[in-house]
């Protein structure tokens, strides 16, 4: 009989009954549409355009003012960077989520780190994370190598925040804007390259 009262009483205080209850939530179909809440939100806001100019003109006149608005997005430089850098942002969420579960960084229940915002910048991506009970900055640093391969990047740094320890920053480098895109070759070393030639010629004789 105290066993059974003690189990009771284990079973009322158990602290990771919170974190089975939203891992249910995140296997779920609501879990689901959440984690790829920004893609269903792309596609119901593209199909309702498209429906509302359906039933306002015909569907082939609708898909051809479609595909004449991606066609305009696409052309113009800012737009289109504008779509590409949102894309990236999406797709580096999605890449350092499944990082997070492949490398075991992660709660006793399975809970993975949550990252709160992820906006663009000049030379990729940043991130900030909410790091779970059991998830520090450390474990961050020690798989910047795997964030980096993850969101096919060039490198990834971590920066902790001076205020919350739980507040992970993670800059994702896809691009050098320092680095010189056209090297111009100096014409003093072509001209001073005989020269040395001859000089050590001479020495050798």
């Amino acid at each position: 009989m105290p066993s059974n009262r003690s189990s009771n009483r284990n079973h009322r205080i158990n602290p990771y009954a919170l974190d089975g209850l939203m891992l249910d939530i995140h296997h779920s179909a609501a879990g689901v549409i959440w984690r790829f809440r920004t893609e269903t939100m792309t596609l119901a806001t593209a199909g309702a355009a498209l429906w509302e100019l359906a039933s306002m003109i015909t569907i082939l006149w609708a898909l051809l003012v479609t595909a004449a608005a991606a066609a305009i997005v696409l052309a113009c430089p800012p737009y289109r960077r504008f779509v590409i850098r949102r894309a990236w942002c999406v797709h580096s969420r999605h890449r350092m989520q499944r990082m997070f579960f492949e490398t075991r960084m992660h709660t006793r229940s399975g809970r993975i780190p949550l990252i709160l915002r992820i906006h663009p910048t000049e030379v990729g991506e940043r991130a900030l994370i909410w790091c779970r009970a059991g998830i520090c900055f450390e474990d961050f640093e020690a798989h910047t190598g795997e964030i980096a391969a993850a969101c096919y990047a060039r490198e990834a740094r971590i920066t902790r925040s001076k205020r919350w320890a739980q507040l992970v920053q993670v800059d994702i480098v896809r691009r050098d804007t320092l680095a010189a895109h056209n090297v111009i070759a100096s014409g003093l070393t072509a001209k001073t390259a005989p020269a040395r030639q001859k000089a050590t010629i001479t020495t050798a004789r």
